[in-house]
């Protein structure tokens, strides 16, 4: 039997020497050693897919020698434009390192801080905006699902990467601050020290977001969250910020001076902390044995002059302090002046965890001057990017929830508009994503690159019979009667492709052909009918789910792609606008609980479903999707129009091609794609 070793001062016992750290399960690997974070070798690159300038397209649009120079020097601060990123944060925040290490000025993050909560919300469908309720999206799910999986360890896991990012995209000047709850404060805490240094912990500012309490049998009510605040290095950007008195704080000011009929009160001049003695006039006097007189002896002798020193019966000189001159006192680390948003308030978009604009508003002034970038890793629904746009900052935003993104575009177009109809500058936006790069990604790192193995996969998932002798190299498996098609990870499966593998299906007698991909192009949901009929076979287009990618991931769902088409209308002018014909919502995102009755109301009033549309008069393969023209409904306001009104105007004659996106309720979009002849203003 072997011996056990003896612990004591020559031999120190290996937990006698450990420093203190917070460990979590995946911190080390097998041996000891700590994980690096796990991101591709080389940096995906972010793919733009929406470009936003609302002012200036719809100036440039009714304006026959509209000069976008000299728009953009009248309108826009600079030629920054904001980002909006959709996608996962971890691999948006990698990406963005090549361009802006060192270079963000604030961050701002609200992260999920709640193992059991409800991520349900509201959402209206229709004119009169009746609420159905909206679940988390799959890809939310399986994130939040990956975020809890293992508890508290995962979620740490998660956290520490993000933040280890974060850091080396700070400015040597900037701050961050983490808003979380007494769930993982301290916890989070013991992160942040970890990647930045104890040295460069800031505040932690207690928010109270609760305002009225109720009884609780065996504690304290809850009613605040906390703002931790860290700095990159001691050099920081802090701007003081002030707030407006209590009422009680004028009663205060009980005297009244009789020359000018100033409310005033005395203060002391006294503080802790040996001094010496100071000359009042012919009196000189000592503050006492521990105390010194908090002014020096040359401003005593002219606060003297001014009459800004009164003594008391009892001999002690005080200060003067007027109230006109007291109205304002300085921001501590307990705010509560700052209230939650108001079902009412002009800000709400109805998102669950939205926080009021006030709250972004004191931070960004405090750690950020004009024109310096702001970044917001969790956006939710925009608060952080549109309080920095109307404060002059430039900003990126990034987010997993395709509603979020729906929902933060809407609102920052809405501020667009807002800045620019009060004659005030603001910044163009766009938006992106990781696209195919990330399934790329993926597919190296999970599939080794095999193309055959990535098939597999999706059919294995969806259900489906791999044929091991297929009658034609395009179809690939069966199920329930209908033959599969599953296309290349990297593509986007466009209309010869549908076509070529119609005409195949048909050719082997099927009935029904079922084409699974990860991106369809954008004009082919309309032109699917068209080949129905001419193959006599049924089609159906569903995406492949994100969610496939995910480790230990068992079940997904599989959902068709929606419907959509308009008309081009043309006036005496030549001018051209865009109609809404017909519409048919995916419900890729509706509830399950209500999918019946929303199938139903789906048909008999599809436009109920959307939310929002927009149309790019001059669209092309492979250019992002330019905002000429949108319209969406608020929850203040329901209404949408059916058409656009913006009379759209060619220079030159030839053919173009509209492109029309519909995004529905639940933030799933829609397009399709119309092609005109027009014959051009100079025609």
């Amino acid at each position: 039997m072997s011996q056990q070793p003896s612990y004591g001062p020559e031999n120190p016992h290996p937990l006698s020497q450990l420093k203190t750290e917070l460990v979590w399960e995946g911190k080390y690997d097998e041996y000891g050693n700590r994980r690096p974070i796990n991101l591709p070798h080389s940096n995906l690159p972010l793919q733009r897919i929406e470009t936003i300038d609302e002012p200036q397209d719809r100036a440039k649009a009714t304006q026959l020698t509209f000069d976008a120079i000299a728009f953009q020097r009248s309108a826009h601060r600079d030629d920054f434009r904001n980002m909006l990123i959709w996608g996962d944060n971890k691999l948006a925040l990698a990406a963005l390192l090549e361009r802006y290490r060192g270079k963000v000025d604030l961050i701002y993050i609200d992260p999920p801080f709640d193992v059991g909560a409800d991520f349900t919300m509201q959402v209206q469908i229709g004119d009169e905006g009746e609420a159905v309720e909206k679940e988390q999206s799959i890809l939310e799910a399986v994130a939040y699902r990956d975020t809890w999986g293992k508890g508290t360890d995962s979620y740490l896991h998660m956290m520490y990467e993000r933040l280890t990012l974060l850091r080396e995209l700070l400015s040597d000047t900037g701050s961050i601050y983490v808003h979380c709850d007494w769930r993982m404060n301290y916890l989070l805490r013991s992160i942040i020290n970890e990647v930045f240094n104890t040295d460069c912990f800031n505040s932690d500012i207690i928010w109270k977001k609760i305002r009225v309490v109720k009884a609780q049998s065996s504690g304290f009510g809850n009613v605040h969250d906390s703002i931790i605040m860290y700095s990159k290095s001691m050099n920081n950007i802090f701007n003081q910020q002030f707030t407006a008195q209590n009422s009680d704080y004028e009663k205060k000011f009980d005297k009244i001076e009789s020359s000018t009929g100033r409310r005033y009160q005395l203060v002391s001049l006294i503080q802790e902390g040996q001094g010496e003695a100071r000359k009042f006039g012919e009196k000189v006097l000592h503050p006492g044995a521990g105390k010194h007189w908090i002014w020096s002896q040359e401003r005593i002798d002219q606060a003297m002059i001014d009459g800004l020193i009164e003594f008391t019966s009892g001999g002690s000189p005080r200060k003067k302090q007027y109230l006109d001159q007291s109205t304002q006192k300085i921001v501590d680390d307990l705010w509560i002046d700052v209230f939650p948003v108001n079902s009412q308030a002009r800000e709400d978009t109805g998102y669950a965890t939205q926080k009021p604009e006030a709250l972004l508003e004191r931070i960004i002034k405090a750690s950020s001057n004009e024109g310096d970038l702001v970044l917001d890793c969790f956006c939710g629904s925009g608060t952080t990017l549109a309080t920095a746009e109307k404060l002059g900052r430039r900003w990126i935003g990034i987010d997993l929830g395709r509603y979020a993104i729906h929902t933060s575009r809407k609102r920052l177009i809405s501020v667009q508009r807002e800045l620019h109809t009060n004659n005030q500058a603001y910044r163009s936006f766009d938006v992106y994503n990781l696209g195919r790069y990330e399934r790329q990604w993926w597919q190296r790192d999970r599939l080794r690159g095999a193309d055959d193995e990535h098939r597999n996969l999706v059919l294995r998932f969806y259900k489906a019979a791999a044929i091991a002798n297929p009658p034609h190299p395009a179809l690939h498996a069966t199920k329930s009667g209908a033959y599969v098609h599953v296309d290349q990870i990297d593509g986007i499966f466009t209309l010869d492709e549908l076509e070529h593998v119609a005409r195949a299906a048909s050719a082997v007698g099927a009935r029904e052909l079922h084409c699974l991909a990860w991106e369809f192009a954008m004009d082919l949901a309309t032109q699917k009918s068209r080949i129905e009929a001419e193959q006599h076979l049924s089609i159906k287009l569903k995406y492949i789910p994100r969610e496939i990618m995910e480790a230990n991931r068992n079940e997904v769902q599989f959902f068709e792609t929606g419907s959509l088409s308009a008309e081009a209308l043309i006036n005496s002018k030549g001018q051209f606008n865009v109609a809404l014909a017909r519409f048919s919502p995916s419900l890729a995102e509706a509830p399950s609980k209500e999918i019946a009755a929303l199938r139903e109301r789906a048909i008999n009033s599809p436009f109920d479903f959307i939310d929002f549309w927009a149309v790019d008069f001059n669209w092309s393969e492979g250019k992002p999707f330019e905002h000429h023209w949108q319209d969406f409904r608020t929850r203040k306001d329901r209404s949408l129009k059916q058409q656009t009104d913006l009379n759209w105007q060619y220079e030159q004659a030839g053919t173009y091609r509209i492109c029309v996106k519909v995004i529905d309720v639940f933030g799933v979009d829609t397009t399709t794609v119309l092609t005109v002849q027009a014959s051009g203003a100079n025609a």
